[in-house]
């Protein structure tokens, strides 16, 4: 039998290795743990690159609070359903007791009747009047096409020899021109105030929504499809949209249920805030854009567009000011060569003649510059040479007459 003493030194050793091979299985059970995750991970990433190395849709998607618009109904992912109701603005402060009294009791019965949760929500968005410009537009070819026809017609039944047309008739033919001629001049005005006010991007426009969910929880899915269940939650929003539509009805709120094309334009305007008035929500679906996604620019590109812009504007205020500046100096010079043109005139004839004394002969150079300083002091005083004489020998005359 053994001495105890001596096991002692072999169970340690046992123990000792026990923990190695413990720490060396918990050593294999991390990395090998660790190595599933960033394999899991790296797959995700995967199917959200392409093989380009550039995120696909379903990576954008990822990004967003809802999963599709369908049925007039906004779906979360977390199973979660939104029907939006659109309400027009009252001018309350515009109304008077009776009706201030009749909108504030319609909206406790509004509150009164809600017995699930709903959110106000308000969009701020930036008026795009170039729609409307073209549409004035289109409508402005077709006045002004019909203003000219009744024009040529008025001016030809005027011009036309005698007793071709009534009085009555060319009457008729005045009244019709005038007509569409002050059509064609308002609508002319109202175009030019679009495109004025289209230079302004500031202008603004309030829209105010409710919106209501419902979540899949509540309903019991049990022994339904997908398309039932969906089906279920559209009824149950949709009475509850109804409800309060009536209840808004009297405080003179009117109201309306967005359909999927609303929907998927509210969504695009809280996405895009600073493009929706540039690229809106219709031209993006006319140009095939199934998805919705942000599509702001960098903020130094921003930056820089806005400073190039900035460049461009006080540019061309400097250019324009300094055409101004030499047109004026041009217009200056005129001025002053034109009132010393007769001046220069007599100034030039004499150097003209002085140039010319060697083959004029020196006495008639001289002759001739003398007649042409008198028919300069006579201008300068008003007249030819023949009244300036005539004024100096009523003078001497005068002289004459008063020393006697």
């Amino acid at each position: 039998m053994s001495n105890p003493e001596q096991l002692i030194p072999i169970l340690v050793g046992i123990a000792v290795v026990l923990v190695i091979v413990i720490f060396i299985l918990l050593g294999v059970w991390i990395f090998v743990v660790s190595k599933e995750k960033r394999k899991s991970k790296e797959n995700k990433e995967n199917e959200n690159v392409d093989t380009n190395g550039i995120y696909n849709i379903n990576s954008i998607m990822n990004f967003m609070e809802f999963e599709k618009v369908e049925d007039n109904m906004i779906i979360q992912k977390n199973g979660k359903y939104l029907m939006v109701i659109e309400c027009q603005g009252i001018n309350f402060d515009l109304m008077s007791e009776m009706e201030m009294t009749s909108v504030e009791q319609g909206f406790i019965e509004f509150l009164n009747t809600l017995k699930y949760e709903i959110q106000i929500y308000v969009q701020t968005r930036t008026v795009n009047l170039e729609q409307s410009l073209q549409e004035y537009k289109l409508k402005f070819r077709d006045i002004e096409d019909k203003y000219n026809v009744l024009q040529n017609k008025y001016l030809q039944m005027k011009e036309a020899e005698p007793g071709i047309y009534s009085e009555k008739d060319i009457y008729k033919a005045y009244t019709e021109f005038v007509r569409q001629r002050n059509k064609y001049e308002y609508t002319k005005d109202i175009i030019a105030d679009t495109e004025k006010n289209s230079l302004n991007s500031n202008v603004l426009h309030k829209k105010y929504y409710i919106i209501i969910a419902y979540y899949e929880d509540e309903v019991n899915t049990q022994n339904y499809s997908k398309d039932e269940i969906q089906n279920m939650i559209f009824n149950e929003l949709y009475t509850r949209a109804r409800s309060i539509m009536r209840t808004l009805t009297r405080c003179e709120v009117n109201t309306k249920i967005l359909d999927s094309r609303a929907l998927v334009e509210l969504l695009y305007n809280a996405y895009n805030r600073e493009d929706a008035d540039v690229f809106s929500a219709k031209m993006a679906m006319n140009a095939g854009f199934d998805a919705l996604y942000s599509t702001a620019p960098d903020v130094l590109d921003k930056r820089m567009k806005l400073i190039n812009k900035q460049i461009e504007d006080e540019g061309l205020k400097v250019a324009n000011e300094a055409i101004n500046e030499a047109r004026s100096d041009k217009e200056m010079m005129i001025r002053i060569r034109e009132e010393n043109a007769k001046n220069l005139i007599f100034d030039f004839a004499e150097q003209l003649i002085s140039e010319n004394e060697e083959f004029l002969g020196k006495d008639i150079a001289e002759d001739a510059k003398v007649k042409v300083r008198r028919k300069h002091k006579a201008t300068e005083e008003g007249g030819n040479e023949d009244e300036a004489e005539e004024k100096k020998t009523t003078r001497r005359k005068r002289t004459t007459t008063t020393t006697k």
